[in-house]
């Protein structure tokens, strides 16, 4: 099946984005460390990377791609001309739109900039803040292109875009330290300039593929009206469910802003009841750099299987084969337990070392990863859950449910809210972590439950088995992990810590693998050889 062989184009060309992501961060760690001037910067690229992951990596993808599928059958003479026609109207209309966003929000930071004058910090996040504002203009334009190119089967070029904003990163670092050295401020400010420039690339590079294709501008938008009245309908629900996750980050960085105790020398003034400030100077730069080290495994596997998924289950959805698109919803997350089950448990079980060979380097010092650690922990039990929750709502699009996303959505959002505000005095910054991973696995059990009002009973015995399959092999993977540090420690001693980690992953994912084969996951075998599991070709095949 072509559409599932692609998942293993998307995983690896993410994969490589995702490894130039890590250098990026470990550069960033080095460079700047855990301080007020990445607390500003990370604070500061909240909107702009929302932008990217939200419409970069789900909303606009699973609003626009069914409409545009269902132009697509339309055209039964193969031209795709209503199907140009309505690419071309809702390019339009996101330009201009997102123009005034963008115009509108720089002349609101500018007002801030003189409301909190003598604030340093404060000055420093709204002026990264204007710079870096357009780049999530360039960033939706560009997912735009992806959408298009991922409803015509194209996976390829989209997977490797990503790739541009690490480049552009990592190139950045690398000639501001020399350059601007040591001012820290003068440095940050470049890197968000080359953000920008990054943004330009990722939608320009996209164009030539599109071209191919046969894109042609058109502007006779009158016949494909109603289409784009439909995404604009679903835009709103569909961005609000699948950002709910991206939401919860927000909040959490929002609250540790908030909650961070002010510079020295700075007004050291109360939380309302005279409480104290919960976090220190900081705060934000540790969630930053713990949701760096969880986004790796979701990127290359949960973000890669909602991105192929997600056709197959609109063509199902658009020819109103309601028991195909229950079997792709759980086939999906069946490989979402096989795979994000090993993927919690590992991140978990490596936190500290992998933390410390990361980032601890140059600014970033060992008191920095002590205090890393908890949050990647945190963020790492709930990594299942992350890569579940785009597989579950591009289920609910695909069959045009959108109330459900929505719903769910909130109730999410308040419970991180409550949990953040109960946590983060007792927990520090861990507790802000801890609350998106609860309120992720919250989602995913109620999107579960309730998703099987409209497409009836999801496959629960062959999800009950893979599970059990996959928790034993976890268990067994864990228990290698443990052995082989303790022997590669015994055998090299500390001085190797590298090399003792990468030997006791590398043995621990085989056996778990090997494990997982012995018990009969069937579903790695669609990982590894673009194959469904028997009894989904059997579903598949009518």
């Amino acid at each position: 099946m072509k559409v599932f062989s692609a998942l293993r184009v998307v995983a690896t060309s993410t994969l490589a984005s995702r490894l130039l992501g890590m250098f990026r961060e470990i550069a960033s760690a080095r460079l700047f460390g855990l301080g007020s001037v990445w607390d500003a910067f990370s604070f500061a690229f909240l909107i702009p990377n929302l932008s990217r992951r939200l419409f970069g990596e789900g909303a606009l993808s699973a609003a626009f791609l069914p409409v545009f599928a269902k132009q697509l059958e339309s055209d039964r003479d193969g031209s795709g001309e209503s199907a140009w026609q309505l690419a071309s109207a809702v390019f339009s209309l996101l330009a201009v739109v997102l123009t005034g966003l963008v115009l509108a929000g720089e002349l609101a930071l500018l007002g801030l900039s003189y409301a909190f004058a003598g604030q340093t910090e404060t000055q420093l996040m709204l002026g990264l803040t204007a710079v870096m504002l357009p780049y999530a203009l360039l960033i939706c334009l560009a997912a735009q292109v992806t959408a298009v190119l991922h409803a015509l089967g194209h996976f390829t070029w989209p997977a490797l875009v990503p790739v541009v904003l690490n480049v552009c990163w990592i190139a950045s670092i690398w000639l501001v330290d020399p350059l601007f050295d040591p001012d820290r401020v003068a440095q940050i400010y470049a890197l968000a300039v080359c953000i920008v420039i990054a943004g330009v690339l990722q939608l320009a590079l996209q164009w030539p593929t599109l071209r191919k294709f046969g894109y042609r501008f058109d502007r006779r938008w009158q016949e494909v009206r109603p289409a784009v009245h439909e995404i604009m309908r679903s835009m709103l629900p569909v961005t609000l469910g699948l950002s709910i996750t991206q939401i919860n980050t927000v909040l959490d960085r929002l609250i540790a802003w908030t909650l961070t105790a002010p510079l020295a020398g700075e007004a050291q003034a109360r939380l309302l009841g005279g409480l104290a400030h919960p976090l220190s100077p900081g705060a934000v730069s540790a969630l930053y750099f713990g949701e760096r080290v969880y986004q790796f495994p979701l990127g290359v596997f949960g973000v890669a299987l909602g991105t192929v998924l997600f056709p197959l289950l609109s063509r199902h959805a658009a020819r109103g084969e309601f028991s195909r698109v229950r079997d792709d919803l759980s086939l999906g997350l069946r490989l979402v337990i096989a795979i994000g089950l090993p993927a919690s448990a590992g991140l978990v079980l490596v936190a500290e070392p992998l933390t410390r060979l990361l980032f601890q380097h140059g600014d970033f010092t060992a008191s920095d990863t002590a205090r890393v650690t908890p949050i990647v922990i945190a963020y790492a039990a709930g990594v299942w859950a992350y890569c579940a929750i785009p597989v579950l709502y591009r289920g609910c699009y695909a069959v045009a449910e959108r109330k459900l996303p929505v719903t769910v959505g909130i109730i999410a959002v308040l419970l991180d809210l409550t949990l953040n505000l109960s946590l983060v005095w007792p927990f520090g910054e861990r507790g802000l972590a801890a609350s998106t991973a609860i309120s992720a696995s919250v989602q995913v059990a109620l999107l579960s439950w309730l998703i099987q009002r409209r497409i009836g009973q999801l496959d629960w015995r062959h999800l009950s088995a893979t599970a059990g399959k996959a928790l034993t092999a976890t268990a067994t993977m864990a228990a290698v992990y443990y052995a082989t540090g303790l022997l590669a420690r015994a055998i090299l001693g500390h001085v190797h810590e590298a090399l003792v980690l990468g030997l006791s992953i590398l043995l621990a994912a085989a056996a778990y693998f090997l494990v997982a084969r012995s018990l009969g996951i069937a579903e790695l075998a669609l990982l590894f050889r673009g194959e469904l599991p028997a009894d989904d070709r059997d579903n598949s095949s009518g």
